[in-house]
């Protein structure tokens, strides 16, 4: 096994500073072993290797989530390195070094395993590094990485200031048959996220296309071929657990993923399609696709392939179920930002046209008393909440019915709109400033500005909410606003056409917020080329 000890300046920037696109895996040579290995020491042969690379996620002020998958049973082990920007060791009193052992990997998981690194100095770079263990203490394959915690008051342990940070946030990966084609490079949109070097990543759902099979090519309009990487399990719709876990082992696959996970830490959201498009709790499918058509049995298979293959906090083993905390939680990022990342999905009513007169569910009543909450107390100068759902635009499930909260009825709310007149209400009778929603869905990026005096429902405080996606699927859109919380477009960019792939980069979207040391909030929208579409900066109400 590696020590700290091991850790050198020179190992540090060859894997955790690595330049953005390196590869995230770097295997041990041939010649390193020999070198290594006492003379008269057998080789160890089958060595556990790292066949999905590794992640980092939910990277608070003082934690993170350390997370890989082995090509056989082991432990996960990880070794840390405070590091300043250049990739040197921190020294004196700013030193940190620890050696952290996980859980086990094993066919429980799909030999998945996670490290919960907790008591970690605030603002602090580390360079990560993660290998599996098999039974007899031999170390596998190690694999090479970075994150960074968030800054906290005071000074960062490097000695900088300890404000500003950015992130990007974007959804939809593999979806409508498009998957990894190496022709164009694999997944760029990823690739340019990566290039923004940002603190954190949000993705906002959809993080598998369970039911949307991926062929071997696919004719584009313009008469061009897609050629898609392809494996058994996305050739089909998932049913079994194994499909599920499959799916996100593809993704895993491409380069550009590989590599932006390895830096980046990710705060992951379910949504529909990591069981059925526009699912609900209890549905039974008339999907002719599917011998097993009780969504709810799908969903628990999906919640865990989902559950093993994110780097998120707070998992139970084996982590089936649908206890609530497990998805929607509070990530600190400081002073200066919360990030509350919402499930729109588990406590969710059936998809109706949306105008009952009675208040029906999206959030379900705990999940909205615990962002009433959360939200009013925090001290964060900003708020932001990660919906996977969009709260003003009109997302049809069928002629008549609706999928997300909105209904085509720009007068009072109704049905699923009452359950956010009553979280927008308590926000401003608790006088709660500097909230901004997030989320992806729909296919198109677009900037939409909240305000009652254009509402059917007048009981809240002005806000904007920012679309960005899909990062690697179909374009789509624009979809029509619904009147009641008095949306109105600031900006929106679709493709050229309904469903159009990947191939250019000018259908794909990512949004990127820089937060200043001013705390002025800039948000802006990009194309998969690293492209700046629109932007605006949001100045902090005092």
């Amino acid at each position: 096994m590696k020590t700290m000890t091991d850790f050198t300046r020179r190992n540090v920037l060859k894997g955790a500073l690595a330049a953005a696109g390196a590869a995230a895996v770097v295997p041990a040579t041939a010649g390193a072993a020999s070198a290594a290995r006492p003379a008269g020491v057998a080789l160890v042969r089958n060595r556990l290797t790292l066949p999905s690379g590794i992640a980092t996620g939910d990277a608070t002020t003082g934690s993170g989530v350390l997370w890989s998958r082995a090509s056989g049973p082991g432990t996960l082990v990880a070794n840390l390195l405070a590091v300043d920007d250049d990739g040197s060791p921190l020294r004196g009193g700013r030193a940190f070094q620890r050696v952290l052992r996980g859980s086990a990997a094993s066919e429980a998981t799909d030999f998945t395993a996670k490290i919960n690194a907790e008591h970690l100095p605030a603002g602090t770079r580390f360079a990560l590094s993660l290998h599996f263990e098999d039974a007899d203490g031999n170390a596998g394959e190690t694999a090479q990485g970075s994150f960074s915690t968030a800054p906290d008051t005071g000074q960062l342990s490097s000695g900088r200031a300890a404000r500003g940070q950015s992130f990007v946030w974007s959804g939809d990966t593999a979806g409508q048959g498009w998957g990894i084609n190496e022709e164009i490079g694999g997944m760029r949109g990823y690739a340019a996220m990566h290039a923004t070097a940002p603190d954190f990543f949000i993705h906002s759902g959809d993080t598998i296309y369970a039911d949307g099979p991926i062929s071997a090519q696919v004719t584009e309009p313009d008469g061009q071929i897609w050629r898609n990487l392809v494996t058994e399990e996305v050739s089909k719709v998932a049913e079994s657990l194994n499909d599920f876990r499959g799916r996100h082992r593809y993704n895993m696959m491409d380069k550009n993923v590989r590599a932006l996970y390895a830096q980046v830490p990710v705060i992951a959201q379910w949504d529909d399609h990591e069981t059925h498009n526009n699912w609900y709790p209890g549905q039974i499918l008339t999907d002719t696709r599917y011998t097993e058509r009780r969504v709810d049995v799908l969903a628990a298979r999906g919640r865990q392939a989902w559950q093993e293959y994110q780097p998120i906090a707070g998992v139970s083993a084996g982590g089936t179920g649908f206890e609530p905390a497990r998805i929607y939680r509070k990530i600190s990022r400081g002073p200066q930002l919360d990030i509350f990342c919402l499930d729109m999905r588990s406590f969710k009513d059936p998809n109706t046209d949306g105008k009952e007169t009675h208040l029906t569910h999206i959030l379900g009543q705990e999940q909205a008393d615990w962002l009433i909450r959360e939200v009013s107390k925090s001290k964060a100068t900003w708020k932001v909440i990660a919906n996977d759902l969009p709260l003003g635009l009109v997302v049809p499930d069928g002629p008549v019915n609706e999928e997300s909260l909105s209904n085509r009825d720009a007068g009072a709310p109704l049905g699923k709109e009452l359950e956010l007149a009553g979280v927008l209400s308590a926000f401003k009778r608790n006088r709660v400033k500097n909230v901004v929603w997030l989320t992806a869905d729909v296919h198109y990026c677009a900037a939409h500005h909240y305000s009652p005096e254009r509402a059917g429902f007048t009981d809240f405080d002005p806000f904007w909410e920012f679309v960005a996606g899909p990062i690697n699927a179909g374009s789509f859109g624009p979809n029509a606003l619904d009147g009641t919380f008095g949306p109105e477009v600031a900006f929106f960019k679709t493709g050229a056409y309904a469903n159009e792939s990947p191939r250019s980069g000018k259908s794909q979207f990512f949004g990127h917020v820089d937060l200043g040391a001013d705390d002025v909030f800039t948000a802006s929208l990009r194309d998969a080329n690293g492209a700046v579409l629109w932007s605006k900066a949001l100045q902090p109400e005092r």
